[in-house]
């Protein structure tokens, strides 16, 4: 699958309405492969969006799903997490919801993946079952797991699926890592994980984490990558569904750096610094979903009062680099820019 689309190119599936189906037909249609990201949504929801992609470009595209898990809690950590952050709710006026455990719709998303044939199915959180993966396969879909970790690789090639997506620790957004109970998210970074990974197992591996340029790609197709995942790349692409203030603050000098944190969503994450990552990080325990579905009504309320210090601003740590173009433009600037890379390699590179 990977070796039908033109370039080397994958649109990262970020959920809570940024992966729209106009940036990933808009990426799909440039060549690249983009993603549709099915966390947080209705197993129908999901279909909703497959279809409309489905109107607007007849090339592959992708669908992410999110493993759901049943670590341990620990309530009590939860319930003081939940008294503190009460001075927020009352800041914005509203209540903070139900602090509790879901599995994001998976045997209904399953049935719709199947159901619609995606072309390709991506996984995060986790590794399906040998046999989940099997049906995908077994009904055309080309399945992506992805990984944080050399043991987590391992795991998910003896799952069956077609290829990997390698999550440095660069990478925007929330950590794919299987387990939520780690007590710290330190991993390998992007270039160095990919190596660790190609010499463990022997099937594609997709880059992901900080890519913004050309030149990125280059770098990860060197280390042993196929292809390269890029998310903040395209947030402040008009495609992108992300809010108007997540894109603004992109650029804002107030906001000078990322940082991972459990304090939005009980998972970690790596987001823009601000007020609510520095006041609440040190506060938050392992309890995701449990902490998504309490705080979302808050984050909601601050990008209502245009208030980006309470909202989760999710980033790589390339952030600035990220363009005000079309997802379109943005995918042939990334060729250009592979290319230039290549000939001023060969011309660094002298043979006797």
């Amino acid at each position: 699958m990977l070796n039908t689309i033109s370039v080397p190119i994958i649109q990262a599936p970020m959920a809570g309405g940024v992966s729209t189906p106009a940036l990933a037909a808009a990426v799909s249609n440039a060549g690249g492969l983009g993603f549709l990201a099915g966390g947080y949504k209705k197993a129908e929801e999901m279909r909703e969006e497959i279809v409309a992609v489905r109107e607007l470009t007849d090339k592959p595209f992708g669908v992410n799903v999110f493993v759901p898990s049943e670590e341990d809690v620990d309530e009590n950590a939860l319930l003081r997490y939940r008294q503190v952050l009460e001075k927020e709710a009352e800041r914005f006026g509203v209540q903070l919801g139900e602090a509790k455990w879901d599995d994001d719709d998976w045997e209904a998303k399953l049935a719709v993946l199947v159901e619609e044939k995606v072309p390709v199915v991506s996984f995060t959180f986790g590794c399906p079952s040998p046999d989940i993966i099997a049906k995908l396969k077994d009904n055309g879909s080309f399945v992506i797991v992805t990984v944080t970790s050399t043991e987590e690789a391992l795991i998910a090639k003896q799952a069956g699926a077609n290829a990997l997506c390698v999550q440095g620790a660069e990478a925007g957004g929330h950590r794919a890592s299987f387990r939520n109970n780690a007590a710290s998210h330190e991993n390998a970074s992007l270039l160095v994980l990919l190596q660790q990974i190609r010499e463990a197992v022997d099937i594609p591996l997709i880059a992901a984490g900080g890519i913004m340029s050309g030149s990125d790609i280059a770098a990860v197709h060197a280390a042993g990558a196929c292809a390269a995942q890029l998310g903040t790349a395209f947030l402040r692409c008009p495609e992108s569904g992300a809010n108007p203030l997540h894109k603004n603050a992109l650029v804002d000098p107030n906001f000078q750096s990322t940082a991972v944190t459990r304090s939005f969503t009980g998972r970690f994450a790596r987001g823009l610094v601000n007020r609510f990552l520095i006041e609440y990080d040190k506060l938050a325990p392992a309890a995701y979903p449990h902490i998504h579905h309490m705080t979302k009504q808050l984050r909601k309320a601050a990008a209502q009062a245009n208030d980006p210090q309470v909202m989760s601003l999710w980033a790589g740590q390339g952030y600035r680099l990220a363009k005000d173009m079309s997802a379109g433009e943005i995918v042939r600037l990334l060729v250009e820019e592979v290319w230039e890379t290549i000939e001023q390699i060969n011309g660094f590179i002298t043979y006797d």
